[in-house]
């Protein structure tokens, strides 16, 4: 006779886990085990004592601020983990009562039920390159909110740049001939452009940080591939690749553009369809790179010098479905432009099917093994 299973919940948070646990069978009890420290030397505590019982361990927890330390730390020691997607754990719709014992006893019944949506796990290279593509992220961000706070104050008083471009050399030159009022609102400018200054310096490292590492990443080809394609620069490139990464986990096109929330919602009933804005679930990040990539095909169909060089060294049948995305999103841009439809529309809809051709790239670039 086999080993008899324990289901085990982990509401995992900083300083505690609490622990839930779920024997085999739909009669099978669930019971709240308790309360743990949020180490793992408690985590391990009990993993030895539930051991003692002589059964069969599977844990899950929920995806959340606390990473994958747990995830990798019990799949080291040969333990089952499931990492729970929280946007689709089952919720019950009268159930208004939420808290860490409750969470612990529901994951350790819907995970016995087979209830639970898992989430990819990163490895721990692609995770951390992730991190370095959402620092520069971050980075960017801060350098956007200094820049508006500089534009501000200078509005404030009345300073407006007579230029068309800002933030150029043009428009730095006019910023440091700018001269205050008043003694204070002088050192306010100073400390809003050194802001800037040293919110672009960070910026410039972190992309120089991403360039010089991309060639030790074992997905380093499928960013050089991906670049193949028009609007999809080196950032945007390592974005998609970090955020997604391998894509043989999806079947067909349309299973990537919905983990992308990229496809239109939809509320149907009967003989009535309805569809509307597009669901947005899965990871942003990915989904905004795409749709910055995606205002590039508002251009007519040609292939520039910059997209010639990061071409370079690709395989010809790459190149040909480069410029087969273009001739296909370009023509769509104008067709869907003069039947009216707003741009932004317009450029999601190209996005989706942007993903479609990064899909079909990915599957004809061979895989790196380490």
């Amino acid at each position: 006779m086999g080993k008899s299973v324990l289901y085990v919940g982990l509401d995992v948070h900083k300083m505690s886990v609490d622990v839930a646990i779920a024997e085999a069978g739909s009669g099978g009890e669930v019971r709240y085990y308790g309360r743990i420290g949020g180490d793992l030397e408690a985590l391990d505590k009990v993993t030895r004592k539930l051991q003692a019982q002589g059964a069969e361990l599977r844990f899950a927890y929920e995806a959340g601020p606390c990473g994958y330390q747990v995830y990798r730390h019990l799949t080291g020691q040969g333990w089952p983990c499931l990492v729970a997607a929280p946007a689709l754990i089952p919720r019950r719709p009268g159930d208004r009562l939420k808290n860490d014992r409750r969470d612990a006893l529901t994951l350790a019944r819907l995970f016995r039920a087979g209830e639970l949506t898992p989430v990819k796990v990163p490895d721990a290279d692609d995770e951390a390159m992730r991190d370095l593509s959402r620092a520069r992220e971050d980075a960017i961000s801060v350098e956007r909110r200094a820049k508006q706070r500089t534009g501000a104050l200078l509005l404030r008083h009345g300073r407006r740049y007579p230029g068309k471009t800002t933030w150029g050399r043009g428009h730095w030159r006019w910023l440091l001939q700018q001269v205050m009022e008043h003694p204070a609102q002088q050192i306010v400018l100073q400390e809003y452009l050194d802001a800037v200054r040293e919110a672009s310096a960070r910026v410039q490292r972190l992309t120089g940080q991403i360039r010089e590492l991309i060639p030790q990443w074992r997905r380093g080809p499928l960013v050089a591939a991906y670049q193949a394609l028009r609007g999809v620069s080196l950032i945007v490139a390592v974005t998609v690749v970090a955020e997604v990464g391998d894509l043989s986990r999806f079947n067909n096109p349309k299973e990537l553009m919905a983990y992308l929330g990229l496809v239109p919602s939809e509320y149907s009933s009967g003989a009535s369809v309805r569809r509307g804005h597009i669901t947005k679930t899965g990871n942003g990040h990915a989904r905004r790179v795409l749709v910055e990539a995606a205002w590039a095909y508002r251009l007519r169909a040609r292939v520039t010098r910059p997209l010639l060089q990061r071409q370079e060294g690709l395989p010809e049948s790459i190149r040909q479905l480069a410029w087969k995305a273009q001739l296909r999103l370009c023509a769509r841009y104008r067709r869907l432009l003069a039947r009216g439809k707003a741009k932004q529309t317009i450029v999601t809809a190209i996005a989706r099917e942007l993903a479609a051709f990064i899909w079909a790239i990915g599957q004809a670039v061979e895989p790196v093994t380490t």
